[in-house]
């Protein structure tokens, strides 16, 4: 085990190479961007549809006008994912850009959404069809998103543009600055989708997701399910957000797949497509990556090691709402050799037991997002639409989870004992080593001025846990400090309003490219260790001292 874990940590500057990659990183972005559209328009589906699981009908009326919130939200996720991965990477693109020579995101985010019109919506009689805005044209969006950013570069860069004189205003000469770029850019999808279209008898749109049916179908199987579920947890095992690599690459998969269910299911049918986001929240990960729920209870109600007791008391609450990293780094999981196979394997299974149950048993797979943040059985029963089958599988899947975790725990759990009473045991991870703990700041030296500090992590939830600290901190001093939580990526055009930018032990392959930023505008900027963080987060005037201390350096 020890030269498994050496082999897969060696590899870990290659994983984080792919994590830095900006076109996986700009469609998690948009993706992450677009995340309120789709809760949105789930909410007005599970109130039109999951009554009639009860043999209740809405009135046609209301149903119409149920259905009419979901087609303008889901139904234009295309266009609105082509604007946000588009300007993710224009922003990407810019911080290797001279300073006065930036691309104009807002115009490559309105070129885009012309771009893929022309190249992915057919014209119909009296207008435009709609069948490609919505999730069928991501995969056309994709495509879009990610030339349409270079053709402004190539420009751009070599400012090749609309020379006028001096006394212009500056926001006149932008407009014609971006003449070139866009013109270019949308006589390029103009004539490209008049001729692919005349070559091939259909729209780019529809051709690409004929090409890439197989894939989809590939990666709804048992080994396609297995390497992207098993993937994102040897991602996270050598501290790595697993999610963040993996997930953009199979985003469209998710999204069409739960799309063609809930038609499946209002024709009548029975819904096969296994891999979804709600397959991922509620099956795969049960409470977070590596499904550690059950693992997270056993540490905190059957652990005899005073460490693992300590660490999962304080984790089960966030666990059971899939923020796993207080028992990813507290344990700690991350790169310990006993815990390597239950963690990469639990997800696997998981999501091999609910496909069975889906191909062999008759239930519909998930038809409904929720937020990622629910329960995990909960989503699980009303992300199916309270399929009866739901009630069976839910519980099973938490008695399969304990019995694969509990004799990895059971060994680890007795090395931890015999180091505690041999008088080694590491410090809990309640307390913050000392070395690492930052110095306590004496009232009188706290800031006069307000002081706003921004924690970031792959999806705001981790660094939610130590911004409510630094806050908790604040309050509890009456220090004229804030602090608040975003996803990486979301910060870019507010780093000026902090005077300091934490970012989260999982996303710390990001720091370069965060602290470039940072520095750029003056602001100071942070990382830390997973054991830290997770200390930090337990303790808010420690929380505090460390955004002090960072921000008087």
């Amino acid at each position: 085990m020890e030269k498994l874990i050496k082999m897969v940590e060696k590899m870990k500057p290659f994983f984080e190479k792919v994590s830095n990659n900006i076109y996986l990183r700009a469609i998690r972005d948009g993706f992450v961007s677009c995340i309120p559209v789709i809760l949105f328009s789930s909410l007005f589906i599970l109130v039109a549809c999951v009554p009639e699981i009860f043999d209740y009908k809405w009135p046609k009326a209301i149903s119409t006008v149920l259905w009419q919130a979901y087609n303008y939200s889901m139904g234009m996720l295309g266009i609105l994912m082509v604007a946000t991965i588009a300007k993710s990477l224009t922003d990407s693109i810019n911080t290797k850009m001279p300073k006065l020579r930036q691309i104009n995101d807002v115009s490559v985010m309105i070129v885009s959404i012309i771009c893929l019109l022309l190249l992915a919506v057919a014209p119909v009689e009296g207008g435009i069809s709609t069948e490609f805005m919505g999730t069928k044209g991501l995969l056309s969006a994709f495509v879009v998103a990610f030339t349409v950013p270079n053709i402004y570069k190539f420009f751009v860069k070599r400012n090749i543009t609309i020379k006028l004189p001096d006394e212009v205003p500056h926001y006149i000469a932008q407009t014609f600055a971006d003449l070139i770029p866009l013109s270019v850019a949308v006589m390029i999808y103009w004539v490209f989708g008049i001729v692919f279209k005349e070559a091939t008898g259909m729209m780019f749109g529809a051709w690409i997701l004929e090409v890439f049916k197989p894939l989809f179908v590939a990666a709804d199987g048992y080994i396609g399910l297995a390497i992207i579920y098993g993937a994102m947890a040897m991602f996270w095992f050598v501290g790595i957000h697993g999610p963040s690599i993996v997930e953009p690459a199979v985003t469209a998969i998710y999204i069409a797949n739960i799309e063609a269910n809930l038609q499946i299911v209002n024709a009548g049918g029975h819904a096969t497509n296994i891999l979804t986001h709600p397959t991922s929240y509620f099956v795969a990960t049960l409470g977070g990556t590596g499904a550690t729920l059950m693992f997270c209870a056993m540490c905190a109600f059957i652990a005899k090691s005073k460490q693992l007791r300590a660490v999962g008391r304080a984790s089960i609450v966030p666990v059971t709402f899939a923020v796993n990293e207080p028992i990813i780094f507290g344990a700690p999981i991350v790169l310990n050799p006993v815990l390597f196979f239950p963690f990469v394997l639990t997800p696997i299974l998981n999501v091999w037991v609910f496909k069975f149950f889906v191909d062999n048993l008759g239930m519909n797979a998930f038809t409904y997002i929720l937020p990622w943040t629910t329960p995990a059985p909960i989503g699980l029963i009303i992300g199916t639409g309270f399929a009866q089958l739901a009630f069976v599988l839910a519980p099973l899947l938490l008695v399969m989870d304990a019995a694969l975790y509990y004799p990895f725990f059971r060994v680890y759990d007795a090395q931890l004992v015999e180091k505690e009473k041999a008088g080694a045991a590491e410090e809990v991870v309640e307390e913050v080593p000392a070395e690492e703990a930052a110095p306590v700041v004496a009232a009188e030296k706290l800031p006069s001025e307000e002081k706003r500090v921004l924690v970031l992590c792959a999806s705001g939830a981790t660094s939610s846990m130590l911004a409510k600290a630094i806050t908790k901190g604040a309050e509890h001093r009456h220090a004229p400090v804030e602090s608040i939580a975003m996803a990486y990526g979301q910060h870019k055009d507010i780093i000026t309003d902090f005077d300091l930018v934490v970012l989260a032990p999982q996303m710390a392959s990001m720091y370069d490219e965060l602290k470039s930023d940072c520095d750029a505008k003056g602001v100071k900027s942070a990382t830390t260790s997973g054991r830290e963080y997770v200390g930090l987060t337990r303790d808010p005037d420690k929380a505090l001292d460390f955004a002090l201390a960072l921000m008087a350096h």
